[in-house]
C-alpha cells in the first residue's frame, strides 16, 4: 500500500510537525512506501493529493485540521484512493463521527493499520465536502471565530463560544428560499444547516442523529426568533438536545437541496467559508473511501 502524509504546520498551532518523526518511526518497521508532504499555502493540499493520485492509488492522511480535509477531500475526488484523519486542527469536527477520543496517543498508529470504509460524498456547487456546510448565523460565526482561533490560549471550542456571542448582537435574519427534493419553503431563517457528519462548531452535535453512509442529508433550519429564544435554543443545540424539542428548529432530511436568496450568502462548508446567492446541494450516495481506524466507532 501506498501512503501520502499531508501536513498543514499552520494547524493546531503549529503542533502538526511533531508527526513527521513519528511517521518515520512506524515506517521503519514496515515495508510500504509512504511520502511526507508539507503544505505552504491554501489550496496547496488539493494540489498535491491531485498531483499523486492521479499516478497511482494511496492512502491519503489529512494531519491539520477540517479546512485542510476539505482541501485533501476534493483533490482525491475522481480518485480510487482513500481518506485518512488525523485530527490536528482547532475543530476535528468530522473525525468525531468516527472516533470518540481525540485525544488518543495512538491515533497515527491505529489509522494507518485501520480498514477502507465507504461512506457518502456530499457537493454543493462545484465544492465537495464530507461533514457539514450551513448558511447564516452559524456561517458567520465560522466566518468570526477564525480572528479568536489565532489567539494562542483560545481553543477551538472556545473561539466558536467567543464567536457565537459577537455574533448574536450583530447577525441578521435572511429572507430565502429553500427546495428538499420537492418540498419548497419561503421563510425569514436564522440558520440552515445541511448534514452529512454529526458534529461542527468544535464539537457541537448539530446533527446527532446523521449517518454518513444512509444517502441522506439531515437538515436543519432555525427559523426567526429573538436573541432570548436563540440562546435557549442554542443552549439545547450544544447539548445535543434539539432535534425534536425546540418549537423554533424544522428537522428535515433529503437528497437534494437548492437555496437562493436576493442577499448574498456567507456558506460554511466544512469550515472553509465562500459566499454565493445560490446553492445547489446534492449527496453522492456511497461517494468516498474513508479509513476507519482501530477501535473506531462502528460505521
Amino acid at each position: 500500500m501506498n501512503h501520502l502524509f499531508i501536513i498543514n504546520p499552520m494547524a493546531g498551532k503549529g503542533k502538526t510537525l511533531k508527526y513527521v518523526e513519528n511517521i518515520k518511526e512506524i515506517f521503519n518497521e514496515r515495508d510500504e512506501k509512504y511520502i511526507i508532504e508539507i503544505t505552504k499555502y491554501k489550496g496547496h493540499a488539493t494540489e498535491i493529493v491531485k498531483e499523486y493520485t492521479k499516478k497511482s492509488q494511496y492512502r491519503v492522511y489529512s494531519i491539520g485540521g477540517d479546512g485542510t480535509l476539505n482541501e485533501i477531500l476534493n483533490g482525491i475526488i475522481n480518485s480510487n484512493s482513500s481518506l485518512a484523519i488525523i485530527p490536528a486542527g482547532s475543530g476535528n469536527d468530522f473525525i468525531r463521527t468516527i472516533v470518540k477520543n481525540l485525544d488518543d496517543d495512538n491515533i497515527l498508529f491505529n489509522t494507518i493499520n485501520g480498514e477502507d470504509k465507504i461512506i457518502d460524498l456530499a457537493k454543493v456547487n462545484t465544492r465537495f465536502f464530507v461533514n457539514i456546510s450551513s448558511i447564516g448565523f452559524d456561517a458567520n460565526v465560522v466566518n468570526n471565530s477564525k480572528f479568536y482561533k489565532k489567539k494562542k490560549f483560545i481553543s477551538g471550542p472556545m473561539a466558536y463560544f467567543i464567536s457565537i456571542i459577537t455574533t448574536i448582537f450583530k447577525f441578521k435574519p435572511i429572507n430565502i428560499e429553500i427546495k428538499i427534493d420537492d418540498k419548497l419553503i419561503k421563510d425569514r431563517i436564522l440558520l440552515l444547516a445541511v448534514a452529512n457528519g454529526k458534529y461542527y462548531g468544535g464539537g457541537i452535535p448539530i446533527a446527532p442523529f446523521a449517518k454518513i453512509d444512509d444517502g441522506l442529508f439531515e437538515i436543519y433550519l432555525i427559523k426567526q426568533v429573538s436573541i432570548f429564544k436563540l440562546l435557549k435554543s442554542l443552549k439545547k443545540v450544544i447539548k445535543g438536545e434539539h432535534t425534536y424539542s425546540v418549537e423554533e428548529i424544522d428537522y428535515l432530511k433529503g437528497k437534494s437541496i437548492l437555496v437562493s436568496s436576493k442577499e448574498k450568502l456567507i456558506v460554511n462548508i466544512d469550515g472553509e467559508i465562500v459566499e454565493s446567492n445560490e446553492l445547489n446541494f446534492k449527496i453522492i450516495s456511497k461517494g468516498l473511501k474513508i479509513v476507519k481506524p482501530l477501535r473506531g466507532e462502528a460505521i
